[in-house]
């Protein structure tokens, strides 16, 4: 019986040390490049994304693909800039309630596996939510994402999302002359290198 147990227990470890594997954290780069395009009833219009936070967790396979467990990006409203100048960037932050909701969120789930470590980009569907002004909706992005030689990731991808799917009021301008239309793209590229 006392041989049976002890079995058990070395069957059990044998288990858990094969099964764990060993999950590094990447942190975003500051060279990436997060920008918004919209149009109006005028001609369209750009913004720029000064700062953005981010992190990821990845754990490398036999096989030397790897898992992207998460990721978690967060952008700081009142960082985003117009080519139009200051009446566009505080219409923009009323417009997202920027007081209340000082910040825009993507969090991934689920995880995505066996993802290929090569030099070469891979297209994938990324799904997660995102966070603005306040709401949270699922979203589901087409994305390019390379892993390259120094265990660098990049990702980069574009999304059109609507403003009234979350409960935004597009902006105007010039006392409602100038109205922006319902439809954004967002666009982005970032490298998440792992954390020391």
């Amino acid at each position: 019986m006392k041989q049976l147990k002890y079995l058990l227990i070395a069957v059990f470890t044998i288990v858990l040390t094969t099964s764990s594997t060993i999950i590094n954290k990447y942190m975003l780069e500051k060279d990436y490049s997060f920008t918004i395009h919209g149009t109006s009833n005028l001609h369209d219009w750009d913004e720029k994304v000064q700062t953005v936070t981010g992190d990821a967790s990845i754990n490398w396979n036999a096989d030397k693909s790897f898992d992207l467990n998460a990721i978690h990006i967060k952008i700081d409203v009142h960082s985003i800039k117009s080519n139009e100048g200051s009446g566009m960037n505080n219409n923009t932050y009323k417009a997202l309630k920027a007081d209340a909701n000082p910040t825009i969120t993507f969090i991934l789930y689920p995880p995505l596996k066996a993802i290929k470590a090569n030099s070469t980009e891979n297209n994938i569907s990324m799904i997660g939510s995102l966070t603005i002004a306040g709401v949270t909706k699922p979203v589901t992005m087409r994305v390019k994402l390379m892993m390259d030689s120094q265990g660098k990731l990049t990702i980069e991808g574009s999304q059109i999302i609507k403003m009234a799917d979350y409960n935004i009021t597009p902006p105007t301008a010039l006392f409602g002359t100038i109205k922006t239309g319902d439809s954004i793209t967002l666009n982005f590229k970032g490298s998440f290198i792992i954390s020391n």
